[in-house]
């Protein structure tokens, strides 16, 4: 009684600490370009969701439609967007404790031992940086490992039902099913965890024991699956064309894939080997333990599937593999190490051990993320901006993608800067005669008669200072082509670069004398 009390209370500070970390400072960073996109959406109705989003991004309108649907009570304020993930990030936690008592009961463990496990998940979970990161971002991210965590417990529901002979169909198996869908229309690389999820089941069910109805049911319940999910291929399938051309990522087997695997499953560098440590214990634990040939593989399939499936995609198609869209194999891998934590026996000390040595990097990880900069630090951009910005300039946004963090930016610091995007607000599907450099068709690259006929209009001639904003010079401007057309009337005042954000003040000749100027770049 005495070791269960003692189990609760370390539990719950370990969640605690885990609340801190996701907590701490959740509205001070600004949104990133990937973040403005989902607010952005999220402002918009259904039918542009679902008529229109599709037309220029490869991700499924889902995710975007749950957002709008939580702004409509809750507001578009950046405490409200970000605590719609944060309250995902949060409730993977309490998922990941039951999720280790259905291990620890499958493989056999005692009473003790299973809440030695469960403890230890907590502890990995609630200071991951993986999980801590992605519970902050206006992204998917956070849904999309709560679910893993909770299929992943459902499919051993479902063995321990199947091997009591009792019928596969049930509300465990609905639920899954229903999971299932949500997650593959969350990201269009969803359908990676969607086939190691169906994998890891056929691993997990006794196959041969299970009777023609149970078969019948898992063949149409995933199929029903399988057809629901085509509108989002044909969403990927009518994207690809662009995106295998042109697209932002870069992708190279390299030491720093591996330091990105490391963030996954453990912390980056060469204390993330760490991880390996667990992981050999717990095989080695899992191979004496009833169903740990079963669980050994499960738990492969579902930490490495999906980012190798990743590597493959951007070795033969295009570059797809990002570290933050596998954070969800963070959980299965967690288990890895809370199982190996949790060793008795003469691998216990060697376990406990490693598990000090991980978690504390992990801590520490946490905290050196939380002390550093933002993503991209737009409140830095607004605050220089806002210091000489004057009555009647007017910022030019190209390519138009940049005109989204800015605004959300400025909004949340209380200004009201007219921001115009090049050519027009995302989308522009209406332009025909550019090009699309990081694989999307809402953003274009415009050629030079373009750029020319936009610099000579009246309406820009008019502007005292134009504000050039450049999310990414050098990809959507190269030549400095737009910047030549605005400066041949105009003097360069100011100049501001910090990271991919670029923004250069050309004002009008007439109003004042040339000067040398240099770009300013904040100090870290």
């Amino acid at each position: 009684m005495q070791d269960r009390r003692t189990i609760w209370m370390a539990a719950a500070l370990l969640v605690a600490i885990g609340v801190g970390l996701r907590t701490w400072n959740l509205t001070g960073d600004p949104m990133w370009l990937d973040e403005a996109y989902s607010a952005y959406a999220a402002g918009h109705g259904f039918g542009f969701l679902w008529r229109v989003t599709p037309l220029y991004e490869s991700h499924p309108p889902f995710y975007y439609t749950l957002l709008h649907l939580w702004v409509l009570p809750f507001g578009d304020g950046l405490a409200s967007l970000r605590l719609f993930g944060w309250m995902f990030g949060i409730a993977t936690l309490p998922a990941l404790w039951r999720v280790a008592a259905s291990v620890g009961r499958w493989i056999g463990w005692e009473a003790n031992q299973r809440r030695r496990l469960q403890l230890a998940v907590v502890a990995f979970g609630s200071l991951s940086l993986a999980l801590v990161e992605m519970t902050r971002e206006i992204r998917p991210y956070p849904l999309m490992i709560l679910l893993y965590t909770v299929e992943i417990g459902l499919i051993l529901r479902l063995a321990r039902r199947t091997e009591q002979s009792r019928p596969i169909f049930g509300r465990s198996l609905v639920a899954y099913l229903l999971l299932l869908e949500i997650l593959v229309w969350l990201h269009n690389l969803g359908a990676l965890y969607g086939l190691a999820l169906t994998l890891a089941l056929a691993l997990a069910l006794p196959l041969r024991r299970l009777a023609r109805r149970d078969w019948i049911t898992l063949v149409v319940g995933h199929a029903i699956v399988g057809l629901l999910y085509l509108p989002c291929l044909l969403i990927l399938r009518s994207q690809a064309a662009v995106w295998t051309q042109h697209t932002w990522l870069q992708f190279s087997l390299d030491w720093g894939l591996i330091d990105h695997l490391m963030t996954l499953y453990g912390v980056p560098g060469w204390i993330g080997l760490g991880s390996l440590v667990l992981a050999g214990v717990a095989i080695a634990t899992l191979h004496r333990a009833a169903h740990g040939i079963r669980l050994t593989a499960m738990l492969l399939i579902l930490t490495l599937l999906p980012p190798l499936a990743a590597i493959l995609l951007s070795l033969t198609v295009a570059p797809v593999f990002v570290t933050r869209i596998m954070t969800a194999t963070a959980v299965p891998a967690i288990l890895w190490l809370g199982i190996g934590a949790s060793a008795t026996g003469r691998y216990r000390m060697v376990g406990i051990g490693a598990a000090v040595l991980i978690g504390t990097s992990m801590l520490t990880a946490d905290v050196q993320a939380r002390m550093g900069p933002p993503m991209q630090d737009w409140y830095r951009t607004v605050d220089w901006l806002a210091a000489h910005f004057n009555r009647g300039d007017q910022i030019f946004a190209y390519p138009n993608e940049g005109k989204l963090p800015l605004h959300y930016a400025l909004r949340d610091r209380g200004l009201d800067y007219p921001i115009r995007a090049i050519p027009r607000d995302v989308p522009a599907l209406e332009d025909r005669h550019g090009t699309h450099p990081t694989g999307t068709r809402g953003v274009s690259s415009l050629p030079q008669p373009e750029l020319h006929a936009i610099a000579e209009e009246p309406a820009t001639k008019a502007v005292p200072t134009i504000w050039l904003l450049r999310l990414g010079a050098k990809t959507y401007d190269p030549g400095d082509m737009f910047l030549k057309e605005l400066h041949r009337d105009r003097y360069i005042v100011r100049a501001w670069e910090d990271g991919p954000i670029d923004i250069i003040g050309l004002r009008l000749r007439t109003l004042g004398r040339p000067a040398l100027v240099t770009p300013q770049r904040p100090s870290r």
